[in-house]
């Protein structure tokens, strides 16, 4: 009982053991547990109340650690029933576009588009890439409704996520609402970043997304040769691998540290959507405030699928052309 006391109060653990426990530092659960005040103050002064930091810090153990609730309702002396009405009131205020769209920006401005291809160009001198695009596949437990759809090409159920990272391993968009069967190529299809650049809502210039094979070639999203020949397809398709592999790195990063998605989540599809997104506001809020990841971890996506080769449009794949013989 002692040691169960003693994981419920992190004021005796160093940071380090307290990251490795809730995913943020002390100062960072403090900071979090202000910002969602205001939905998650206790209405009620009673004798056992919840209180707003208990909330966060078991919401937060919940992400970091993935361990099934009854676990944590050991470590900090609550019921099952209590800590999962907790971790659903944490999602949910979270999850609130205000929160969301405070912490995952989109790169809009001139500025801020040139800082991001300066910082991508230091990597491989690949010209003009202010973001990097995957898909990562979430697993959850089999839903009792359309149970089928959610079956991946690994044949478990997921949620297969679009995630695009910035060159300082932050997420600047995430989807996080296609059961596992649906493809990359069409979650982009669908997304906001498709919208966004066909619709030429950027500041004029080239301004690129590097994205595997898996995605269809576009003006603004340029994917690898599959069989490059030598000379500048070579030399474009090296330096499209060393800066692409910051959405490698990006995505261990967020499942590291959130042990919840390398899971099973047993949740309804959508309120995984809404934890896969609150772990993606967690990842770039430790970004903003420097926290280090937790020592143990390694930085390793272990659900990617295998790709499947889109060959993109013809006017895609001529830019893609275009771009090799111009920088490579």
């Amino acid at each position: 009982m002692q040691l169960l006391r003693k994981m419920a109060d992190f004021g005796d653990l160093t940071n380090e053991e307290v990251i490795s426990r809730y995913g943020l530092d002390k100062d960072g659960i403090l900071f979090l547990t202000e910002l969602l005040r205001e939905d998650l103050q206790p209405k009620t002064e009673r004798k056992n109340t919840i209180t707003l930091l208990q909330k966060v810090k078991i919401a937060l153990r919940y992400f970091a650690s993935g361990e099934i609730q009854l676990n944590d309702a050991d470590i900090h002396g609550i019921s099952q029933s209590s800590v999962s009405r907790v971790i659903s009131q944490v999602i949910h205020a979270l999850s609130r576009p205000h929160i969301v769209q405070t912490y995952i920006k989109f790169p809009k401005t001139q500025q801020e588009l040139q800082d991001l291809e300066r910082q991508f160009y230091g990597t491989a001198s690949f010209p003009n890439v202010f973001g990097v695009i995957d898909g990562t596949h979430v697993q959850i437990q089999g839903p009792t409704q359309n149970k089928g759809v959610y079956v991946n090409r690994m044949n478990y159920h997921s949620i297969n996520t679009q995630v695009v990272f910035d060159p300082n391993d932050r997420i600047i968009d995430i989807v996080a609402r296609w059961p596992g069967s649906v493809p990359d190529s069409r979650i982009l299809r669908e997304s906001g970043v498709w919208a966004l650049m066909e619709g030429g809502h950027l500041p004029p210039g080239d301004h690129y997304l590097l994205g595997d094979s898996g995605y269809p070639c576009e003006r603004w999203l340029l994917t690898p040769y599959l069989n490059p020949q030598q000379g500048s397809q070579t030399q474009y398709n090296s330096a499209h691998k060393s800066t692409r592999a910051k959405v490698e790195r990006g995505i261990g990063q967020l499942k590291g540290r959130w042990g919840v998605l390398h899971s099973e989540i047993k949740m309804n599809p959508e309120k995984v959507c809404k934890l896969i997104v609150c772990c993606g506001v967690l990842h770039n809020l430790c970004k903003s405030r420097n926290i280090p990841m937790p020592l143990d971890i390694l930085h390793n996506d272990h659900n990617q699928p295998p790709t499947i080769v889109h060959s993109g449009p013809q006017d895609g794949l001529k830019y893609r052309d275009y771009v090799a013989e111009t920088y490579f």
